[in-house]
């Protein structure tokens, strides 16, 4: 039996997935000498174990018997997991290939896909001003592509592998930790096959146990298990169309920190669409404020 929905609840849990996701470029900027490709290897293979273990202590009783005796759950599990997987490794040949304009530009995307796989899948409805901050969002990301000159399959990629995941699991009639848990353990013999396939890489090196950079990588299993665990939990508790609009939150962090802290130039045109997108965010926000004001 799934939980009852808690709007309050999935706002929170929400809320604390962005915020992480936004501040999680100071976590590779830590970790800048050592491959994207072996950080995801072990953001796999260090959630993967988190995740049984806070899965021993977090009990979910049955959860077990449920996936065994529904097959085609995990099948769900493993598309889902795939996709996440696809998602983490076209932004690593994206920072690789010095196209993080096209990868940014996906996560601004992301949202109205989310709009988009809500309306048309979901048979979720917008009111009008939801209608309005739809419109505005879509002009701020339309200046993004404008600013690019095309559409880049980058963009596309990132923003339609990571929605398509938010939807199977809001889906998917599993828990948030087990169902992580599932999808992380699937993406490990992926992870150990390319390892044993690149054994001159960093992390295999007898230098490297023991190192900052074996306690930096360890950091990137809850630093990858925990935000998305509560984005999954939010999942269930919101419409995914509020879930797309509270996803500008963790691009617009990136922005400030990209401009305060690391001191990159914010282009006239690039403040011109997130003008736009914040301008998409209040009024929605205001739309939310006035049907919680109706309620009891």
């Amino acid at each position: 039996m799934q939980a009852a929905v808690n709007p309050r609840k999935g706002y929170v849990l929400g809320l604390s997935a962005y915020f992480m996701w936004g501040f999680l470029p100071l976590f590779f900027k830590a970790m800048q000498s050592v491959s994207p490709v072996e950080i995801i290897i072990h953001r796999v293979l260090w959630a993967a174990l988190l995740g049984s273990l806070l899965l021993l202590v977090w009990k979910h009783p049955g959860w077990w018997r449920e996936l065994r005796d529904n097959p085609r759950r995990l099948g769900v599990l493993a598309i889902s997991g795939s996709l996440i997987a696809c998602n983490w490794l076209v932004y690593v040949w994206a920072v690789n290939n010095g196209r993080m304009l096209e990868a940014s530009l996906g996560y601004y995307i992301n949202p109205l896909v989310n709009v988009l796989l809500g309306l048309l899948l979901l048979g979720e409805r917008l009111r009008r001003l939801q209608w309005l901050a739809v419109a505005l969002a879509a002009i701020g990301v339309a200046q993004q592509v404008w600013q690019v000159g095309s559409l880049p399959w980058v963009s596309l990629v990132l923003a339609l592998t990571f929605g398509f995941y938010g939807l199977i699991r809001k889906r998917a009639p599993v828990a948030a930790l087990p169902g992580l848990v599932i999808e992380t353990w699937l993406l490990v013999p992926l992870a150990l096959g390319w390892l044993l396939l690149h054994p001159q890489a960093g992390t295999l090196q007898p230098a490297f146990l023991g190192s900052s950079q074996m306690l930096w990588l360890a950091a990137a299993g809850p630093i990858t298990l925990v935000p998305l665990l509560c984005f999954n939990a939010a999942a269930r508790h919101l419409p995914y169309t509020t879930l797309g609009f509270l996803q500008y939150i963790a691009p617009t962090l990136v922005l400030i920190l990209a401009v305060t802290v690391f001191g990159e130039t914010l282009a006239p045109a690039t403040l011109t669409a997130f003008l736009c997108i914040w301008a998409g965010l209040l009024v929605y926000s205001v739309d939310i404020w006035r049907q919680f004001r109706r309620r009891p």
